[in-house]
């Protein structure tokens, strides 16, 4: 029995792994810090955990002896999670759970890690190609993590690989996040106020993140491989076709407020890895993914 292990499975990336993993016949147990919602898949075991406790969190890796993990908890409150030294304690937290699942017989192990481990002066993001050189701590703990994982991999025999992604929206995202911010502002008719928006990112679909994460799971691929779409999108781009959907072009302020001084012009992922090793490709364009996006925000806005 195939038996994979998913922290941070409240989150905005884990929620949208289970089923998926349900789908592929795994026997799916779920950690998260805070109970599961009402809308909880049936089929999942729950376990609620704080995993900054490793005596906790080694006892439930005892008991449930998973194969598999895919480890995506970290701290990620907008505005924090990139100077917070939170991040120094999910490092020690990561290192603890991995021990763990190798000491347990894991076998296979895919954890989050993040475009921010990238030199950003570069632009285009490719593995093992694009130095690393992350600015902010949390970038750094997470380059840290995936260099001693890696090497903790190769000393247990545990096979992993280590997801870095890039921008991600959909439902359930923070409200504060770009994509979400400009469609609830103009779902509650308030200006949606942007920077000039000449910067080239890169979005995926949060189920396509998802999928793509879970295949990565199912794959003998290791090492880093970028989670990404592989396609450039200017942000005023992305903001228009919001602003078309809904009808409100109107509410749209270009320019209202400034780009950060250290924002990068362009940040695109190689997705050559995730798609040729893989073997995945996203499902869903910009253009289908922002409807779903904006129809479940419709949702959340008209539930009292």
């Amino acid at each position: 029995m195939r038996r994979v292990l998913v922290t941070g499975a409240t989150g905005f990336v884990g929620r949208h792994c289970l089923s998926p993993l349900l789908r592929a016949d795994y026997e799916v147990h779920a950690i998260s810090s805070k109970p599961p919602t009402s809308d909880a898949l049936t089929g999942v075991h729950w376990h609620q955990a704080d995993l900054l406790n490793s005596d906790l969190a080694f006892g439930l890796l005892a008991e449930i002896r998973p194969t598999h993990l895919l480890h995506l908890a970290w701290y990620a409150v907008p505005g924090e999670y990139w100077t917070s030294t939170e991040n120094f304690r999910w490092v020690q937290a990561s290192l603890g759970l991995f021990q763990a699942f190798a000491s347990c017989g894991g076998h296979r192990a895919v954890v989050a890690g993040s475009c921010a481990e990238y030199d950003w002066r570069y632009g285009y993001c490719s593995e093992g190609v694009t130095p690393l050189a992350p600015t902010t701590v949390y970038g750094a703990c997470k380059q840290s993590l995936g260099v001693m994982l890696d090497a903790m991999a190769r000393q247990t025999g545990v096979s992993s690989a280590w997801g870095r992604l890039f921008f991600l929206y959909g439902p359930h995202e923070y409200p504060q996040r770009f994509v979400a911010s400009v469609i609830r502002s103009l779902l509650s008719g308030v200006h949606a106020r942007c920077s000039h928006g000449r910067q080239i990112r890169d979005f995926l679909y949060i189920r396509d993140a998802a999928e793509a994460f879970v295949t990565l799971l199912f794959s003998n691929v290791v090492g880093s491989v970028n989670i990404a779409s592989g396609q450039p999108v200017l942000l005023k781009d992305l903001v228009d076709v919001v602003a078309s959907k809904l009808g409100r072009r109107d509410l749209v302020q270009l320019g209202a407020i400034a780009a950060a001084n250290a924002e990068p012009p362009v940040l695109l992922a190689d997705t050559t890895r995730l798609r040729n090793e893989a073997g995945w490709c996203p499902r869903y364009d910009l253009e289908r993914g922002l409807e779903e996006t904006i129809e479940w925000w419709k949702r959340q806005l008209c539930t009292p």
